[in-house]
Order: structure tokens, then sequence, then C-alpha cells
């Protein structure tokens, strides 16, 4: 005879079995209601802004990672001449085409997707947490979420982010300027798993994290600039003019997203580079100790102007970045809602 615990065991096997055998018959015979049940349980709804920003932003640097090459190296053209030669973007996508080949344009693309896949799947997924909390406050109040709201929204999602992201971002710094370097001296790091390995063993743990305050500060920036002012300018369209469609809203929306997100963040986004860039000299000392030394001795040296050198690029880098990201991550929302 079976004894009791036996039988609860095959009473439990059973039920699971019935319960697999009927969601399988309702995907094949329902498949929609099927997607619907699937996307509509609290532990996907919580995670799908999370998959839906990094999906979104991966696409995007997928697209704009010869500019944000470009970009990089025009940020470390001169360092610490205030005077001589400006290079332009034409001159240095020359350059790099000259010394390699087309492809070296795509140059750490595996740490730019590595990076998106933690830092904007991160951004992206506490700014609509953040916003949604935010949104049914304000409902329950029975007004509108504020833009000061939206702010606050985008500067925490974006300073979270930038330290959850911070490693990934200085191995794309580290790629993108190796072949600055004599070639005796170049890393020539063959993935970004191999750069996070070396400079782990090299430098120690604690220097993946370098930068790691301009960074912060800069993401914030960035999404002060990107998130709060979409989410605000969409609002705006949608209230003044009503006639457009979605998409065109979207389009508007992210446009001026774009120019925001890159005016408020390129100062930041130059002092980071410098940082992360960086490496110990002849006296075993590193050229900057921070923010704040590295400000204070760019403006010195090279003047304060320098901060904007090359905002056309990064403007042609970020705005469309921010579209591709903002009108992907709106059509995710739409197909899952």
């Amino acid at each position: 005879m079976s004894s009791p615990t036996a039988n609860r065991v095959k009473d439990t096997a059973k039920s699971a079995a019935s319960k697999v055998e009927n969601a399988a018959t309702e995907v094949v015979n329902n498949p929609k209601q099927a997607k619907n049940d699937f996307l509509h349980q609290p532990i996907v709804r919580a995670a799908l802004p999370f998959v839906n920003g990094g999906l979104s932003g991966m696409i995007a640097t997928a697209c704009i990672q010869p500019i944000d090459m470009i970009k990089v190296r025009l940020q470390l053209a001169g360092e610490g001449v205030r005077t001589g030669p400006r290079p332009s973007p034409l001159t240095v996508t020359k350059d790099i085409i000259a010394q390699g080949k087309v492809l070296d344009l795509y140059t750490g693309l595996s740490a730019g997707l590595l990076r998106q896949a933690v830092y904007t799947t991160a951004r992206l997924g506490f700014f609509d947490t953040f916003q949604n909390i935010l949104t049914a406050r304000a409902e329950k109040r029975g007004t509108n979420i504020t833009f000061a709201e939206r702010a606050a929204a985008g500067l925490g999602a974006g300073g979270l982010a930038a330290m959850i992201g911070n490693p990934a971002d200085l191995a794309l710094i580290r790629m993108q300027s190796d072949g600055l370097k004599p070639k005796d001296k170049r890393a020539n790091y063959r993935s970004v798993f191999d750069a996070l390995k070396r400079i782990t063993a090299t430098e120690g743990i604690g220097a993946l994290w370098a930068g790691a305050y301009p960074t912060v500060i800069r993401a914030m920036a960035l999404n002060f600039g990107q998130l709060s002012f979409f989410a605000e300018s969409k609002a705006q369209l949608r209230k003044r003019a009503p006639s457009l469609s979605e998409s065109t809203r979207t389009f508007g929306a992210s446009a001026i997203a774009g120019f925001f997100a890159s005016f408020f963040s390129l100062p930041f986004d130059f002092i980071k580079t410098r940082l992360q860039k960086q490496s110990k000299g002849p006296d075993g000392k590193y050229p900057y100790s921070g923010l704040l030394d590295c400000a204070r001795k760019v403006i010195r040296d090279e003047g304060w102007l320098r901060f904007y050198r090359g905002f056309g690029t990064y403007y042609v880098r970020i705005a469309p970045h921010a579209m591709v990201t903002l009108i992907v991550a709106d059509y995710l929302k739409l197909i899952t809602a």
C-alpha cells in the first residue's frame, strides 16, 4: 500500500501536470489571451520597464556606435594643450580608417552593448517605476504629475543606473582610447570581458569605478534633460496639439529631449572621459586626482570652451541615440501593454 506522503506527492505531480497541460492548450487555442495573461502577471509588469529599456538602449547603441567612437577621440585630442591644430569629426574619422579599417569605428561595441544592457536597463526601468509611483500618487490627490516630480525621477534614475553601469562604461572608454597610444603600449583588448578582467588584475577592482563621481553627475544631467523633458514634452504636445498622432508626438518629444540631454551633460561627459582614460605617469601618479582637479586643469590649460569641444558630434551622437531609445521603448510599451 502506498503511504499518505507518497499519495500526496502523486496528487501534487498530477495537479502540476494538469496545470501545464491546460496552459499549453490555452497557448495553442488562444495565444493572444495567453500572452496577455503572462504580460499582466505582477512580476512581469514590474520587470517590463527594465527589459524594454535595455532592449531599446542596445538597439540605439548598435546604430550610433561609430559616432560615439569619434566623439571620444575628439575629447581626448589635444589633452593639456590650449592651442594647436583642432581636429574635426571628419579628420578623426579619416585617421581611424587610415590606421585600420572601417570596422574600427565599431571598436568597443561589446562594451557599449553591455553598458546599455546594464545602464539603460536600470535608468529607464527606474524612471518608469518612479514615474508610475508619482503618477498614482498624483491621481489620488486629484492632480497631475508635475515637471519637478518628473525631474526628480530622472535625476534619481540616472544616478542609480550610473553607479551600476560604471565598470562597463570605463571598459568602453579604455577600448576606444587604446588606439591613441603608441603600438607598443596598447592593451589590444579582445572584448569587454577581457578589458574588465585585465583592468581588475592590474589596477584592482576599485579601478572599475574610476570616474564614478562625474559619471553619476553626467548621468543625472543627461537623464534630467532626456527623460524629464521627453515625458513633459509629450504631455504638453498631447495637451496642446491633440490632433497630432502618437508617433508624431513621440518623435517630436524625443528630438526636444535629445537637445537638452546634450546641453546639460556634455561638460560632465568630457570630464568623465578624461578621468576614465587616464593612466599613471612615470612618477606613478594620475594626471587628475578627481572631478574638480580635472575641471580646474582643463580651464587653466585649455580654456572654458574645451568642455564643449565636439558639441556638434556629441549632439549627433546623443540626440539620435535618445530618439531611437525613446521611440523603441515607447513601441515596446505599446506592444506589451
